[in-house]
């Protein structure tokens, strides 16, 4: 419709040039020679030759400016208007020439100037300056629909050109603004609600994904956990073993347990960079929970433990769990010894600290435990991931406390410290 409305309006200014440009012809026409007036004159000049003056003329009517010159040329008299240069040039311009006759003999010529010339270039000015002027209207209307044509076709291609180039990066977030008087407001719109059903669709899906990984983590890692206990109960039994027979049976089940134990490790380090997104429960509970979560890892009453200062902490009892699980594991692991468990109620924080009798580890190994995949140098036989007290600090942290570690003289004692509700 708009389109329609531009093409009549150039069509209109169009006309309207072509139609001054014919005015302007028709309106130019050449003045007719007055023969009788120019006669009347060329009397009278015979007349009052040598005495040539403007009042000899002042009663006769000629429209047209003449010259009168003489048989060499010089100019005797010339009408106001008159552009006489020589009889060369009047004859180049067509004009009219009268020859002056006394006694026959003729003394001088009459030179009616033809106002071709003039109304030529006249003309010429005109028709240009029409034409210009038509011209400069229609490009002025030209720039004025492109820029119009920008902005409301262009310009929204652009925008959908770089909205297209932020959905093909996955960059969902940003809208597709849609200005006012947009020709392709729906096809805009329909962009938008794409993108809109994209973001959506990858929300589900992350959340999906997320829901996976995080019930893989756990179980994986909890599944570590008893796993953890068969092999410790079965190495108990293979001591306690009297015959060969039950020694095999009981060696089988511990190869089996090292066995999941491996696949389970294999599982946890494919998910193992999304531990980020494991969820806590953080709720306050009574100390007193702790005794049975070292029971959970006393297997063969190696571990000797103080009451608990009754206080009420903060912690996730699932996460805590795993936090004992893996630390006592490495004692059983590592040291091999009886495990004291201490508490005390200090600036804030239950601790609880956490003493075996092994070897210990270097002063320069101790800050490198808590990091994932650090194994120690006294592990040199045993099966690990270098995952435990990672997973531990992540946890921890987590919920408001500290852990930490620290060699002595007889053995590695681990602190936590759970936050005071």
């Amino acid at each position: 419709m708009r389109v329609r409305f531009l093409i009549a309006i150039l069509l209109i200014v169009f006309s309207i040039g072509m139609a001054l440009s014919v005015m302007v012809i028709k309106n130019k026409t050449i003045s007719e020679v007055d023969l009788v007036a120019i006669n009347h004159v060329a009397k009278i000049t015979e007349k009052n030759w040598g005495q040539v003056t403007e009042e000899i003329y002042h009663n006769i009517d000629v429209k047209q400016p003449f010259t009168i010159v003489d048989n060499l040329g010089n100019v005797v008299y010339k009408t106001s208007g008159n552009h006489f240069i020589d009889l060369y040039d009047s004859i180049k311009n067509r004009d009219s020439i009268v020859d002056l006759k006394q006694n026959n003999e003729i003394i001088g010529k009459i030179v009616i100037q033809n106002n071709e010339r003039s109304l030529a270039a006249e003309m010429k000015s005109e028709l240009v300056t029409y034409t210009i002027l038509t011209f400069g209207i229609l490009m002025v209307i030209s720039i004025l629909y492109i820029v119009y044509l920008n902005r409301t076709v262009l310009k929204p291609f652009q925008q959908l050109q770089y909205f297209a180039a932020n959905v093909a990066r996955g960059n969902l977030d940003i809208p597709l603004n849609r200005t006012k008087n947009n020709y392709f407001g729906a096809f805009t719109d329909s962009f938008d609600i794409l993108r809109e059903e994209l973001y959506t669709a990858r929300q589900r899906e992350y959340e999906s994904n997320r829901s996976k990984k995080e019930l893989v983590a756990t179980l994986s890692h909890d599944i570590k956990t008893p796993v953890a206990s068969i092999k410790a109960i079965s190495e108990l039994m293979l001591m306690q073993a009297k015959d060969d027979k039950t020694s095999k049976q009981i060696d089988t089940i511990y190869s089996k347990a090292e066995q999941i134990d491996l696949l389970v490790t294999d599982m946890f380090h494919a998910t193992l960079e999304e531990l980020q997104q494991l969820k806590l429960k953080v709720t306050e509970e009574p100390s007193k929970v702790l005794i049975d979560m070292i029971e959970n890892v006393n297997y063969d009453q190696q571990i000797v433990y103080e009451p608990i200062s009754a206080c009420m902490i903060l912690i996730d009892p699932l996460r805590m769990q795993q936090v004992l699980d893996n630390i006592v594991s490495n004692s059983y692991k590592y040291a091999g010894t009886n495990i004291i468990i201490k508490s005390q109620v200090y600036q804030g924080y239950l601790e609880l600290h956490i003493k075996d009798f092994g070897p210990g580890v270097s002063e320069e190994e101790v800050p490198l435990l808590f990091n994932k995949y650090y194994r120690g140098s006294n592990v040199e036989g045993k099966n690990g991931s270098g995952l435990g007290l990672y997973i531990s600090k992540y946890f921890m942290e987590n919920m408001l406390g500290q852990i930490s570690g620290y060699s002595h003289d007889n053995g590695f004692t681990v602190i936590l410290k759970m936050k005071l509700a």
